[in-house]
C-alpha cells in the first residue's frame, strides 16, 4: 500500500536561477542538523524544509523549534529558574 503524500510547498515550488522559489521566497537547502526531521521534503535539486525557508537560521541560536526529531531537554541541575519579583510576592503572601 502506498504511503499517503501530503502536498507541501515544495511540490508547488519552482526552480529559478536564484534557486528553488515559492511565492517569491528562495528556499535554502536543509543543514546537517535537520536530518531526520519529518518536515524535510525532497526535490530533484535537493532536500528542503517544508516549514521554514532558511533552516540554517533556525539552528543559529540553538534548537530549531520546528524540529520533529529533537526533544527539549531539562536543565541539568533540575532547578527551575524563578522570577525574583514573583518569588518575593509569593513569600509575602505566605506571611
Amino acid at each position: 500500500m502506498a504511503k499517503n503524500h501530503r502536498k507541501t510547498i515544495i511540490d508547488d515550488a519552482v526552480m529559478t536561477a536564484e534557486g528553488l522559489t515559492y511565492n517569491g521566497v528562495v528556499l535554502q537547502p536543509v543543514v546537517e542538523k535537520c536530518e531526520g526531521c519529518d518536515r524535510i521534503g525532497a526535490h530533484e535539486s535537493g532536500k528542503y524544509c517544508s516549514t521554514y525557508a532558511d533552516p540554517a537560521g533556525r539552528w543559529a541560536h540553538g534548537v530549531c523549534n520546528f524540529a520533529t526529531h529533537v526533544r527539549a531537554e531539562l536543565d541539568k541541575g533540575g532547578k527551575v529558574k524563578i522570577n525574583p519579583l514573583k518569588a518575593s510576592k509569593r513569600a509575602a503572601r505566605g506571611r
